[in-house]
């Protein structure tokens, strides 16, 4: 990958794994829609004046029927699933279950992009950075009804997550991230509003929630998926979703740090290899022997593709 693409996987990693924490604080007072819908919608606040400035929407003309269905598979639908998973299964688990996000766009790959599809190296980094997922947080939901409802939720945005990162990458890589994220971030709030107003608390929240919704919504919604889509284009879709290995690092961490967990011997050896999972995801691969002799106009480029960056960056 580039030095960018780097820079956003490291503030990825950061900026995703700690809205875990928020949404867990949040939820403890506030309906799951209430999350969900201050969370876009302080979003849409701040991006779409910046969109409107920019004319970055004039680029989504034509593409309104992609825009929603981006909106709904990762916007409306994970942030609410994530939600009321959270109600049920800490922000770790949650952190887990989010990390099988690489091998269902592996899965779909095998139908929908072969320049996704995994083999070699990347296989081998992958299983060890799920390895090192489950090594590092761990769970037992035996018996736990409750739980695997959460659970089965999570998962489910989590297959809605995959879908979308294969979304932009074939039908919207070409889109400046800006126009994007304002448009869909809009369009979850207006489907998420009816379910937060019929949910809305009767009791002013505590300053706690308040701040973990602003921290939701400015940094780990408005920032972030900036530089999600930012990172898509760069690396690719698979290797964008690679920031789901770091986040149960960082929620770990969190737990040790705010909510006094043990640091233990497992705790350090699934971090050890979670960092060396996306290592050997990312090397490139060798390229075939028929690619190093054919003349580089004859070889074909799948339109999913992104292009190569510039020297000086795209």
């Amino acid at each position: 990958m580039t030095r960018k693409a780097w820079i956003l996987f490291a503030a990825m990693s950061v900026l995703w794994g700690t809205s875990y924490l928020f949404i867990k604080v949040a939820v403890d007072e506030l309906s799951a829609p209430m999350v969900a819908a201050s969370r876009t919608g302080i979003a849409a606040l701040v991006l779409v004046p910046l969109a409107l400035r920019r004319r970055a929407f004039d680029a989504l003309r034509g593409r309104v029927p992609t825009v929603v269905l981006l909106a709904f598979t990762h916007v409306a639908g994970p942030f609410l699933l994530i939600s009321y998973g959270e109600v049920h299964i800490s922000s770790s688990l949650t952190a887990l279950l989010i990390a099988a996000q690489p091998i269902i766009i592996a899965l779909l790959a095998l139908k929908l992009d072969a320049t996704e599809r995994v083999s070699g190296p990347r296989a081998v980094g992958l299983a060890v950075g799920l390895g090192g997922v489950a090594t590092l947080v761990g769970f037992d939901l035996t018996g736990d009804r409750l739980g695997l409802l959460g659970a089965g939720m999570v998962l489910l945005a989590t297959f809605g997550y995959a879908c979308a990162t294969l979304i932009v990458k074939r039908r919207l890589g070409d889109v400046a991230p800006l126009g994007l994220v304002a448009s869909t971030m809009s369009i979850g709030t207006a489907a998420l509003l009816p379910l937060a107003a019929a949910t809305a608390p009767t009791e002013v929240p505590s300053g706690k929630a308040i701040g973990s919704l602003l921290a939701l919504g400015l940094v780990c919604t408005a920032v972030a998926f900036l530089a999600f889509y930012a990172l898509i284009a760069e690396a690719g879709a698979g290797r964008a979703a690679l920031i789901t290995y770091l986040n149960p690092i960082v929620a770990v961490l969190l737990g040790v740090l705010v909510l006094g967990e043990d640091l233990t011997p497992a705790t350090a050896a699934g971090t050890a290899l979670i960092l060396a999972g996306p290592w050997l995801a990312t090397r490139p691969a060798k390229p075939a022997a028929a690619d190093r002799v054919a003349p580089a106009h004859a070889r074909s480029v799948s339109p999913c593709t992104p292009e190569p960056a510039s020297p000086s960056g795209r």
